[in-house]
């Protein structure tokens, strides 16, 4: 795992990129992720013991491999109108003639764009 000012890196929830792990001057770790707005602070010592745990022994890179594979496997955008998604069991789109699945309709309001299922994958 790559390091930054001796700090070990570790993903932001929201985006996948990879931020660095700061401390605070109570030894609690912390990670600000600036471009999604995103402030992840770890607080109580079994969170903190965890949460170390978990950056010493987790290949990072394979994290980072996994979390963009989920992105381009669940992460759509609707043909019609562009709006990017996340797949969800309430915007699945069946058939009404066999019940197959047809693909996932985008969220925004007003739009009846659908990603069909051959091309989520």
């Amino acid at each position: 795992m790559a390091a930054v000012n001796g700090n070990p890196m570790f993903p932001c929830p929201v985006c996948t990129q990879a931020r660095e792990v700061k401390v605070t001057k109570k030894d609690k770790p912390y990670l600000i992720c600036d471009s999604c707005g995103v402030q992840v602070f770890v607080r109580g010592p079994a969170g903190i013991e965890e949460f170390r745990r978990l950056l010493q022994h987790t290949n990072t890179e394979s994290l980072l491999t996994r979390l963009r594979e989920m992105e381009r496997l669940y992460r759509l955008a609707c043909p019609q109108c562009g709006h990017e998604f996340w797949a969800e069991p309430k915007l699945i789109k069946t058939s009404v003639f066999d019940g197959g699945l047809k693909g996932f309709r985008c969220p925004k309001k007003n739009c009846d764009g659908i990603v069909p299922w051959g091309q989520t994958q």
